[in-house]
């Protein structure tokens, strides 16, 4: 949501003042939005250039082909940064958050941070020596413990569930094949 504002527009005497005049920076402060308009845009261009120079691939009796999806989320991507430079351009802003629940006086909880790291480096690690179904255990059990929860059979056994549940999900039912690791040939 964007609100307007007006500034204030100078008068006759607005260049006879002693003080420095508004440059550059102080007005691109005050509409910082855009810089997200210009990654949009850089993204959008992006995904466009990758389509275009991508090798085609596809037969003749599919319609759309696989540059379709593509080439809509670059279009949309343009399309997005287009109307929210206007919008600030017109003077529109976004209104800050009106109620975050951190304390920015109170300094990050490192131990948490590192411990969830941890967790996600020992994963990537242990994918193509256990497979997914083990990994991903360690993976949803590391992260619950991680972020403060005890009820350890509770969060293994969900922990295993939630593994098995996506690693079937992917296997079976997409065909992309996830590494199974020991339990390949049980499950």
């Amino acid at each position: 949501m964007t609100t307007q504002t007006s500034e204030p527009t100078p008068g006759p005497s607005a260049g006879t003042t002693a003080g420095p005049t508004p440059g550059l920076i102080p007005w691109l402060r005050r509409r910082s939005e855009l810089g997200v308009a210009a990654l949009l845009l850089a993204t959008g261009v992006l995904v466009l250039a990758d389509v275009a120079f991508a090798t085609r691939s596809g037969n003749a009796s599919d319609p759309l082909g696989p540059n379709a999806v593509p080439i809509l989320l670059g279009l949309l991507l343009l399309l997005l940064a287009v109307l929210l430079a206007t919008d600030v351009l017109r003077g529109g802003h976004g209104e800050a958050e009106a109620g975050e629940d951190i304390d920015l006086a109170v300094p990050a909880d490192k131990r948490t941070v590192l411990m969830l790291a941890g967790v996600i480096v020992a994963t990537a690690a242990l994918i193509p020596l256990l497979g997914w179904p083990i990994a991903g255990t360690v993976l949803f059990w590391g992260a619950s413990y991680a972020l403060g929860s005890r009820a350890f059979p509770r969060d293994l056994l969900i922990a295993v569930a939630v593994s098995l549940t996506t690693w079937l999900v992917f296997d079976v039912l997409l065909g992309v094949d996830l590494p199974g690791g020991p339990l390949m040939g049980l499950i």
